[in-house]
């Protein structure tokens, strides 16, 4: 039977073994995700790029002021009943 002292080394050197091995894997993991998502992901004149609208139609931005006044009632409604 090995000492204790032998134990010891071998149980940090496969605690140090398998550490290196995780710390590689998620490195060489977190290299991949950016390299697809550099390769793959939105370009930034994509993003800045404003919609073009649809046969001179403008493009209708925001929340129509009908729908705001049925969410409110409704959230009324509810907080009424809760108490």
């Amino acid at each position: 039977m090995d000492s204790i002292a032998q134990q010891v080394t071998d149980a940090l050197g496969i605690m140090v073994l398998g550490m290196g091995l995780v710390f590689i894997f998620l490195s060489t993991l977190i290299l991949g995700v950016k390299l697809v998502a550099w390769k793959f992901g939105p370009k930034l004149h994509d993003v800045n790029a404003k919609p073009a609208a649809r046969n001179g139609a403008e493009v209708k931005q925001g929340i129509d002021p009908k729908m705001v006044a049925v969410i409110t009632a409704a959230i009324h409604q509810h907080r009424a009943k809760a108490q």
